[in-house]
């Protein structure tokens, strides 16, 4: 029996995504022991990251196979203005500043943006992460600080897109339905392992510069 791709790519960066999963910081948000403004840090990098993936998006909307994985209802960056002004305030968007980790992954993403696997394999990164374990972390979130929609946790809530895992079995079906042969494949799978290890790296260096605050 073929092993579809979408199996293939997950078990092909499982360690990679469960590495991401490890790192201190979220380990550490996961536990209550940060503050709101320094899980707001996280929420900042996000918010820049997205801001280009979600670009990036629109810019290949009209492209016939990374078309395929744009989705206007995934988009990121309104709702994480919502979070940021419900952590920081009105005057939020004087408050953040993207480090350099997430300079670094943002200009992978506008780099890759004219090879549609490589854009898939951030999207594939970042939104099936956000629906999959994502959502364990908005429960653990709301626990912590109190949240509720409107604000603080809105980057996690996905309500246009109706059932969760009928969209993810969707977006699996449209990766197995890609036409790309064994070299492309594999190209695939190293950028999306790139994706997660420049993603935990912003992380890192969140961790990093609390310890030495």
């Amino acid at each position: 029996m073929t092993t579809s791709f979408s199996e293939i790519l997950r078990n092909a960066t499982w360690a990679d995504h469960e590495s991401a999963e490890s790192e201190s910081y979220l380990a550490e948000l996961m536990d209550g022991r940060l503050s709101e403004h320094e899980y707001g840090e996280m929420v900042a990098q996000h918010y820049f990251a997205y801001v280009a993936l979600d670009g990036v998006s629109r810019q290949l909307a009209g492209h016939p196979v990374a078309g395929r994985f744009v989705f206007p209802e995934l988009y990121r960056e309104r709702a994480l203005e919502r979070d940021l002004e419900r952590i920081y305030g009105p005057g939020w968007q004087h408050r953040i500043a993207p480090s350099k980790a997430t300079r670094t992954l943002v200009a992978r993403i506008q780099q890759v943006a004219d090879w549609p696997g490589g854009y898939i394999a951030h999207h594939y990164t970042r939104y099936l992460g956000d629906l999959s374990g994502g959502q364990f972390i908005r429960l653990e979130l709301q626990k912590i600080y109190g949240y509720g929609k409107g604000g603080g946790v809105d980057f996690y809530i996905f309500d246009e897109l109706g059932s969760l895992p009928k969209f993810k079995s969707e977006y699996r079906t449209r990766l197995d339905g890609l036409e790309f042969d064994e070299r492309e494949r594999q190209r695939v799978i190293r950028e999306v392992r790139l994706a997660y290890q420049l993603n935990t790296e912003v992380l890192t260096e969140l961790h990093h510069t609390r310890q030495a605050a």
